[in-house]
């Protein structure tokens, strides 16, 4: 049986995965998810026609917003310059800092979306996108910065 779970690992690694363990369910996975619905919201605000077509349900918008949220919190909660700040207060700090980064790019795409051409959705869509990885890759880099601060 340990054979099988050092092979599981293995192809984790392979692949670029965290193993499953608490931690990393807390501070990898759901942030990643939250990334990857991030993304999603990205092409929803850029690209509305787009989701319908792909997943034939009602308005994603909420669940992909959420999701990016809880995401960007349990990011910002886990942080090593947040680790000496109580529970309570540091969940507040993680929820109110994820809330204002995910409908601040939220109003940027709407910004962005109003300022390019009305009948080209792939560059809407490539914009949203662009935009968002650049919005995320600023963002962690920055609280990275923060994190290396306090050690």
């Amino acid at each position: 049986m340990a054979s099988t779970q050092n092979k599981g690992c293995t192809i984790c690694e392979k692949v670029g995965l965290k193993p499953f363990t608490k931690e990393n369910v807390f501070n990898y996975y759901i942030p990643l998810h939250g990334v990857i619905s991030y993304g999603a919201l990205s092409v929803n605000v850029m690209n509305p026609q787009i989701v319908p077509q792909l997943l034939p349900k009602k308005d994603l918008t909420n669940v992909f917003l959420i999701s990016a949220i809880v995401g960007s919190a349990f990011y910002i909660y886990g942080r090593p310059h947040l680790k000496h700040v109580k529970n309570g207060k540091r969940g507040v700090y993680a929820i109110l800092g994820a809330t204002l980064f995910s409908m601040g790019s939220v109003l940027a795409w709407a910004l962005i979306k109003s300022a390019l051409p009305k009948d080209n959705a792939l560059l809407a869509t490539v914009a949203g996108l662009g935009t968002g990885a650049a919005i995320v890759k600023i963002g962690t880099d920055y609280i990275q910065e923060v994190d290396q601060l306090k050690k």
